[in-house]
């Protein structure tokens, strides 16, 4: 059966969700060491975060465009991701879910966080049917993000490099148990319930 057209899929535990984003080593590097974001990184800035590993693949080209050669995972408090989908809006305007455009941008302008759906990915990076999560995180959102949800970082680099050398290879299967164990989000009905555009 296939996947809801939109819905949160992501490695979680009881406590915690993990969400990927891609840096130039000079930021991701010591980022990975200290399990934190040094003082280097803009917390005045959006920055998105992506729960699934393969969207992220597709965006960093498996960790080998320029600036994004450092991939990490970032393990969030689940208090703090819901927080940030709790606040939420579209970026970008639905009719069905927004009575107009003008209250839509209106929202849009106040929310510190942006949620975005993309398509899912496979293995060789081609477009599912399906949709996966994009969550742009600014002001507040941005700043909790690094100094208060960020439970630690893991430099995840090699292992996206060991995947993509085996899907080169054929060995679809191989990489295929390699990748970290998505499954839906437990309460993401409810918490995306205004967000599915």
């Amino acid at each position: 059966m296939a996947p809801p057209q939109r819905e949160v899929r992501a490695a979680h535990t009881a406590a915690t969700v993990t969400v990927y984003q891609a840096y130039a080593p000079e930021i991701g590097v010591p980022a990975a060491e200290a399990g934190r974001f040094p003082a280097a990184w803009k917390r005045d800035r959006m920055t998105w975060v992506k729960p699934s590993f393969l969207w992220m693949m597709y965006r960093c080209g498996w960790g080998t465009k320029q600036g994004q050669e450092t991939v990490l995972a970032v393990e969030l408090s689940r208090e703090g991701f819901e927080w940030a989908l709790r606040h939420a809006c579209l970026s970008s305007y639905a009719p069905g879910v927004h009575p107009d455009r003008t209250t839509w941008q209106r929202e849009l302008r106040r929310a510190p966080t942006r949620v975005q759906w993309d398509p899912e990915r496979d293995l060789y990076l081609r477009p599912l049917p399906y949709r996966s999560l994009q969550l742009g995180l600014a002001g507040e959102a941005a700043r909790r993000y690094a100094d208060e949800w960020t439970v630690s970082l893991t430099d995840v680099t090699s292992l996206a490099h060991e995947i993509h050398a085996l899907v080169r290879d054929g060995d679809t299967d191989s990489a295929a148990r390699l990748l970290p164990r998505e499954s839906p989000y437990p309460g993401e009905e409810e918490l995306l319930a205004r967000l599915r555009g």
